[in-house]
């Protein structure tokens, strides 16, 4: 007999409620997870008229799954954020899974299964001009929402009620002088680096809070876009909010070992294709200049990626995920390569050189 309270004791009956009365769970198989709070598993069905299988999302902390993974005030509604987005971005067009069943008051939401193979998984061992065409697609999907999303603006949607402002993208390089010198430093910070690298991390926060925003994702990257079907689908988006447009560009083209795939060469033409295609769209609220967007984006990129060394350090020592640590050679790659480009941070890069040596020459 199948144990269906490893999801919920009302499994059966949300199911055959569903998909019908002649509709039981055959079999569960827990999924891989990921740095938040919930879990998930693949919940296989029986009978006429079901889908061979559904996804449930478990959240077992039921105040947890009204937060927001990533820091920065939630806002209130009575759907969970991610009931709340989801329901947004289906009016927006953006392939989301479909949700079958909301019954996130008892912590539970059963999702159509759109498979196992993620953006990273199709790329991979992919030949450039597959890559290039999955990240195109990728694309497309970043504009329904950045575009027509926010041409749509909904204030009970819940991306529209919070923001990327000065004040959060601080936080996260606070979040990165807290976490991100783990296991480099013997003690604090000396006051007069960690004064410099507070003055030039305000300055790009201050350069990126002044950027118009619309509606972003804000985890947009190869591990939440799943291929299905010959489509891209996506998923983890209820932090989305307000941001400056290439924010999620940045995520996409550069988060994790992403640069193994998109190489240089490869980044710069998708941000131009990005650019193009953003400024032939009818409801395009402004045309991009191609080098202005360069400057935006390799702001977010830079801003994007010292958020994750703190992240990916905070996860293994105080949620005990150290899974996420074989990361940071290709983010500490990342962060070298921008600094490198960008006279204006030099003073950033000799302190950092002395405590982190993947960003010496």
């Amino acid at each position: 007999m199948i144990d269906t309270g490893l999801v919920s004791p009302d499994l059966g009956d949300m199911i055959a409620d569903r998909f019908g009365p002649g509709c039981i769970v055959a079999d569960l198989q827990p999924m891989a997870g990921d740095a938040s709070t919930r879990r998930y598993v693949r919940v296989l069905l029986e009978g006429e008229g079901a889908p061979a299988s559904v996804v449930a999302m478990v959240m077992d902390d039921a105040e947890a799954a009204k937060l927001s993974d990533e820091g920065g005030e939630v806002g209130e509604s009575d759907e969970i954020p991610y009931v709340n987005v989801h329901n947004f971005l289906v009016q927006c067009e953006v392939d989301v899974p479909e949700l079958f069943v909301d019954a996130s008051d008892e912590g539970v939401l059963l999702l159509e299964d759109i498979g196992d193979v993620a953006l990273w998984d199709a790329v991979a061992s992919a030949p450039a001009d597959e890559v290039r065409r999955l990240f195109g697609l990728a694309i497309e999907q970043l504009l329904r929402m950045q575009i027509d999303g926010t041409t749509r603006r909904d204030e009970s949607c819940l991306g529209f009620r919070r923001s990327f402002d000065r004040a959060l993208y601080e936080w996260e390089f606070e979040h990165f002088l807290e976490w991100g010198f783990s296991g480099r430093l013997e003690g604090p910070l000396p006051a007069d680096e960690a004064r410099e690298l507070r003055r030039q991390f305000a300055a790009i926060s201050t350069f990126l809070g002044d950027q118009p925003r619309v509606l972003n994702h804000r985890d947009y990257h190869a591990w939440n876009l799943f291929v299905h079907e010959g489509r891209v689908r996506v998923i983890d988006f209820q932090d989305a909010l307000m941001a400056a447009a290439p924010y999620d560009l940045a995520t996409l083209l550069g988060d994790r070992v992403t640069p193994q795939a998109v190489t240089p060469e490869l980044e710069r033409e998708l941000v131009g294709e990005y650019a193009r295609a953003w400024s032939n769209r009818p409801a395009a609220p402004w045309v991009w200049d191609q080098e202005e967007i360069w400057r935006v984006y390799s702001a977010c990129a830079l801003q994007k990626a010292f958020k994750v060394v703190g992240r990916f350090h905070f996860l293994d020592r105080v949620k005990g995920k150290p899974g996420y640590l074989e990361f940071l050679p290709p983010t500490l790659a990342r962060i070298r390569g921008l600094l490198a480009g960008d006279p204006d941070l030099e003073t950033v890069w000799v302190i950092l050189q002395r405590y982190f040596k993947e960003l010496r020459p």
